[in-house]
């Protein structure tokens, strides 16, 4: 006997990530997974948290004892070799590494406000220079061809930037970062706050929250799951 019936609806699905976390890099396959198997009934909305904000402090500073970014390098290796969908420079973060995720944040905001329709496109590409190419994502040179590789136009880009609503739209994602208690990167929100997933989550858990709210006959009201 069937008890419920999936609901025709629109979930959305707020996905907090920091350009520079690996296991956000991991997750992403996840994310694509929703948009295409749920392609109509759940909208994917891009947020940013920083956790690599200042990367001298939490790398520099925090793994002193532990080898510094040649510890912190080593350590994503060994932690990631066990997923055969992404592909890590072997100088990753030994060279060449970014002082902060900020200014990808800025440029994510800002490619969300000039041609949001290349949000998907612009982040992959970012990962991609940072991950497997080893570039300093950091710098507006490697941001300005990383536009370019994903076909945005830059000019529009920079303007959004420079009247400052990049960085107000980036303040808002910080804020409602606090207000929801966001951990860390990457985090699932669903259910307007209510359903929160942390860290290196499987597809299968994500997709069942999905389910249960989607077939949950009143929109917003507790799920069974």
């Amino acid at each position: 006997m069937v008890l419920f019936e999936y609901m025709a609806k629109n979930l959305s699905l707020t996905y907090y990530s920091d350009v520079l976390c690996v296991w956000a890099h991991i997750s992403q396959a996840r994310v694509d997974e929703v948009a295409q198997r749920y392609s109509g009934q759940v909208s994917i909305d891009y947020r940013f948290c920083s956790v690599f904000g200042d990367t001298a402090h939490k790398i520099g500073e925090g793994w002193a004892e532990r080898g510094g970014y040649a510890g912190f390098a080593n350590h994503l290796h060994e932690a990631v070799s066990t997923f055969d969908h992404i592909t890590l420079h072997p100088e990753l973060w030994r060279r060449d590494h970014p002082a902060s995720s900020t200014p990808a944040h800025v440029v994510m905001k800002a490619v969300q406000r000039a041609d949001g329709s290349r949000c998907e496109a612009v982040l992959r590409e970012l990962r991609c220079a940072f991950f497997e190419r080893c570039l300093d994502i950091g710098t507006w040179s490697v941001l300005e061809s990383t536009l370019e590789r994903a076909g945005v136009f830059v000019a529009g880009v920079k303007n959004v930037i420079d009247s400052g609503v990049a960085h107000a739209d980036l303040e808002a994602d910080h804020r409602d970062q606090h207000a929801l208690m966001i951990q860390g990167s990457p985090t699932f929100i669903l259910n307007e706050g209510r359903q929160k997933l942390y860290g290196n989550v499987g597809y299968g858990v994500i997709e069942a929250n999905i389910k249960e709210l989607l077939r949950s006959p009143v929109s917003g009201a507790a799920s069974w799951c």
